[in-house]
């Protein structure tokens, strides 16, 4: 992706973003990245959505796919991106108003299904059915992490990868934090990267995709495929 398609795709998702923010209640969409990604100190706004550049980077050479899982899509920031380069896209929440009130602005391709993480267990996804999977900034939110990745590898086919984001919870990212604002006061997190990925390297090797950035580590993207 250029620079050129990569800042309307910037600018398209951002401008809805602060659309929706202003028609929302206070608070309602700040785990949802709402915040980060429509920002207004440049810098922070750089941070977030050049994580997005990084992974969309990564997976553009093999497309296209045949499937694919955004795990926590949240916003659903990556949706258009993905059912470009996917015969069918799957977006996966416990929380689905972000995505719902950004549809208003930016329609879902038809290629996108969404589904009821409250309703959809992993049992309801068929098996070895992914090429790929992206949990971009979420499983530093789940509760049961070893389970949450087996679950995630039993819907990869053979030869799929996995894609994780997640921040470094350092002492960077802490000060970085406090200095973004009380919308980022992360309580919600229940572990930072090193973390994730030590977890994850009991199933498969860890390939680096991206430190954001080597001289100020506040985010990691990486991969592993099953």
């Amino acid at each position: 992706m250029n620079s050129q398609t990569f800042n309307a795709y910037k600018t398209r998702y951002r401008n809805a973003i602060r659309q929706v923010l202003a028609e929302s209640e206070k608070g309602r969409l700040d785990e949802a990245g709402f915040p980060a990604y429509s920002h207004r100190n440049a810098f922070i706004n750089f941070l977030f959505w050049q994580r997005l550049r990084k992974v969309m980077e990564y997976i553009e050479t093999p497309a296209p796919y045949e499937n694919i899982l955004d795990f926590g899509c949240g916003s659903g920031v990556m949706l258009p991106y993905l059912a470009q380069i996917s015969k069918q896209v799957s977006a996966i929440d416990v929380d689905l108003i972000p995505l719902e009130r950004v549809q208003k602005h930016i329609p879902l391709a038809s290629n996108v299904k969404v589904l009821d993480a409250t309703k959809t267990t992993h049992n309801d996804l068929s098996a070895n059915s992914f090429d790929l999977i992206i949990a971009l900034d979420v499983l530093e939110h789940v509760k049961d992490l070893p389970r949450t990745v087996n679950e995630l590898f039993a819907l990869l086919k053979p030869n799929g990868q996995l894609v994780v984001s997640g921040p470094t919870e350092n002492i960077l990212y802490q000060i970085g934090r406090k200095l973004a604002g009380p919308e980022y006061s992360g309580d919600y997190h229940e572990r930072g990267i090193a973390e994730i990925k030590n977890d994850i390297a009991r199933f498969a090797k860890i390939k680096p995709i991206a430190t954001l950035y080597w001289y100020l580590p506040l985010f990691e993207v990486f991969s592993v495929t099953k």
